[in-house]
């Protein structure tokens, strides 16, 4: 499975991507430039980065996503409990918990969770 590394500028720009899809390129320039403050060849540069990631695809100057967001954010997340926990899943829960209780429907949500990604 192929994993897309991102930047925080990348990662923000796709947020605008998704928001507007499909969009043409010069509405992107626009969004970009009141929601991130980029300048044209900002937006273009960015744009082209991630269409070679595969990420995006710009047909006709309409931009549209090619990954759907819950690849890249779960590339993210396994990125980040890889990097900062050593790749322990109970290690991240533990830290993101940070002593807080579980309802009962949060409890039953993991429970099925483990249940179907378990090995047996």
């Amino acid at each position: 499975m192929e994993q897309y590394h991102l930047s925080d500028s990348e990662y923000r720009f796709l947020q605008v991507v998704w928001a507007a899809e499909p969009v043409g390129s010069g509405e992107l320039v626009r969004l970009c430039a009141a929601e991130l403050g980029w300048k044209k060849s900002t937006t273009y540069t960015v744009l082209k980065k991630l269409c070679e990631k595969g990420v995006l695809k710009n047909e006709s100057s309409i931009v549209s996503s090619a990954v759907a967001r819950e690849t890249v954010a779960g590339d993210a997340a396994e990125t980040f409990v890889e990097k900062a926990f050593g790749g322990s899943l109970p290690g991240f829960l533990t830290a993101f918990m940070g002593g807080r209780k579980l309802t009962a429907q949060e409890a039953e949500a993991l429970r099925r969770l483990i249940d179907q990604y378990g090995e047996g």
